[in-house]
Formats: C-alpha cells, sequence, structure tokens
C-alpha cells in the first residue's frame, strides 16, 4: 500500500470515528445497513468469500438462503463497525445494560480463584464491546493483541481507541507479546483473544465443521505455561438492540501427552465451542476471509 493511499485510509477511517460518534443512535444503525446492503449487493470478493465460508457452516442452505444469511451477515459487521466507533462515547453504565452475558458466574469464578483467565473469541459480534463489558461490568481491566495495521497511524487509533475502553493492546508483532501476556496471567489477570483464525506456521490444525483449518496455539500454551484459565466466549446479536454471549466451561489441560499434543487437544476444545455458537448465529460470524486450508491450497496460497 502506497503513502498516498495509507493516507486515504487511515483519513476515511478517522472519519468515521469522528463523524458516527456525533450521529444519533438510530441514524447510526440505519446508516450501517444502507452500507452493508450496498456492500452485499455489489457482490464484490468479501461477500462471496462470506458466502462460500457460511456453505460450511449451513452446509444445508441452498443459494436463496445463502443470500440471504449473507446479506444479514453484511448488516451484522457493519453494525460491528458502526457500535464501534460509538463506544468510546457511550456512559459505562449502558455496558451492563446493553450487553446480557450468559454464565458470567464462570468467568467470575475464575478470576476469584487467582490463577488468571484467558479468554478466547471468534469474530462473532462485537468482541470490543464485549471486552468493554468486561471492563465495567465485570470491574476487570485485560490485555489484549492486536494485528499491526497499516499504515502506522491507523494501528495507533485502533490502540488508542481500545486504550480508551480499558484494554491493554500489545502489538502481534515483534516475539514480546507472549511473555507480557504470561505477566499479566500469573499476576492473576484477564487475557483476552481472538482466536478462531491463525494461518502462520504456529497455528494448530484443528477440524471445523467437518474440514481443516488453522487455530492459534496461544491459549492452549499460555494456560500450560501459567496455570491459566481457558475460557471459550461466543456472541450474537439475535435481532435485538442487545447483544449476547455465552460463557462456556473451562478446557482443561490434558493430565497427560506432550505439549504439542496438550495443544492439540485444548485448540480442538475451543474450536469446536467456537463451532457451536457460530452454528447457532451464523448471520452474526465476520469471517469474510478465507480461512479453510484447503480454501486456501485450491488458491496456490500456503496455510
Amino acid at each position: 500500500m502506497g503513502k498516498v493511499q495509507d493516507k486515504l485510509v487511515d483519513g476515511l477511517y478517522g472519519l468515521g470515528w469522528a463523524g458516527v460518534k456525533k450521529l444519533p443512535e438510530s441514524t447510526a444503525v440505519a446508516l450501517g445497513q444502507r452500507i452493508a446492503d450496498y456492500a452485499w449487493k455489489r457482490r464484490g470478493k468479501s461477500v462471496l468469500r462470506l458466502e462460500s465460508n457460511l456453505a460450511r457452516v449451513v452446509p444445508q442452505a441452498g443459494p436463496e438462503r445463502l443470500r440471504e444469511l449473507s446479506r444479514a451477515g453484511m448488516r451484522s459487521y457493519m453494525r460491528y463497525w458502526m457500535e464501534s466507533f460509538r463506544l468510546p462515547t457511550m456512559a459505562k453504565e449502558r455496558f451492563g445494560v446493553d450487553v446480557e452475558i450468559k454464565d458470567e458466574h464462570i468467568l467470575r469464578e475464575a478470576l476469584a480463584s487467582g490463577r488468571g483467565v484467558v479468554v478466547a473469541l471468534p469474530h462473532l459480534a462485537n468482541w470490543d464491546l464485549a471486552g468493554a463489558w468486561a471492563t465495567a461490568h465485570i470491574g476487570v481491566p485485560f490485555t489484549t493483541v492486536a494485528e499491526r495495521l497499516k499504515p502506522e497511524s491507523l494501528y495507533d487509533r485502533f490502540v488508542a481507541y481500545r486504550e480508551s475502553l480499558g484494554m491493554e493492546v500489545l502489538p502481534h508483532s515483534g516475539g514480546a507479546a507472549f511473555g507480557t501476556l504470561a505477566r499479566r496471567l500469573r499476576s492473576g489477570g484477564l487475557v483476552c483473544l481472538v482466536a478462531d483464525r491463525d494461518l502462520s506456521a504456529s497455528g494448530v490444525e484443528v477440524d471445523f465443521f467437518g474440514s481443516a483449518a488453522r487455530m492459534p496455539a496461544g491459549p492452549a500454551l499460555l494456560a500450560q505455561q501459567t496455570g491459566a484459565v481457558v475460557l471459550p466466549v461466543t456472541l450474537y446479536y439475535g435481532g435485538t438492540p442487545k447483544m449476547y454471549g455465552r460463557i462456556h466451561p473451562e478446557v482443561e489441560v490434558p493430565k497427560t501427552g506432550t505439549r504439542v499434543e496438550k495443544t492439540a487437544v485444548m485448540t480442538q476444545a475451543v474450536a469446536d465451542a467456537f463451532a457451536s455458537g457460530i452454528a447457532e448465529h451464523p448471520e452474526d460470524w465476520h469471517m469474510l476471509q478465507r480461512l479453510w486450508l484447503d480454501d486456501l491450497t485450491d488458491q496456490g496460497e500456503r496455510p
């Protein structure tokens, strides 16, 4: 991406943050739906990839049903962005009202144990809103990792935005993130990681809706190294102004096996929890990229 395009992309995001947060909520919702519908009708690569991914999640769906799901999916995706642009201006008291998480006692009890907690989430609904809920409603700050975006000024905007919500944000690149996460967990802290896509060499191969995909090893490795609790969390909108979610039971470290074997078992368990939430609310899964290994290899790409 050239310098001129970098500035353009950064400027557009800046305009979104500056402009959308000033709109009445109902206006922002309507604007997001119009943008989503426009993108959906254009049938670009992202929309077609979303439909291809949804076809694996809902294999019984015919072409018409997949188009309905992808339209709902684009609306859900734009809702994420509109909410995210507005989050820094929202009163903290709203997070406990606008977000309803089932079995939150599992998270509270895990934090009270002092072992440290790794929350693993897929790209479902609004994970930033879930983070704001944790800091405001549960009352616990947390640490997360963000991919270093280009241009650099755009990455800085994302970091500043998330830090304004009470998050500590570490860059994904550089190699120091894992050590910092481990230190936070050893002190009983909370770490939140989006963990449903990892195409790097360190990604763990899992069975996901009947085909092979790669997911991050981080949650499992952190648990083995620090003794932290791993809790998968799935979110959804459900067609209401609220966001809902579920905290799944702990993914325990197997008592036997090598480190690699334990990591594989744990990552598969996280993938299974993700699959259950995605299958129930496929329209809220914002996976507009290639995920399954055979989709990558068909294009000559390296997994």
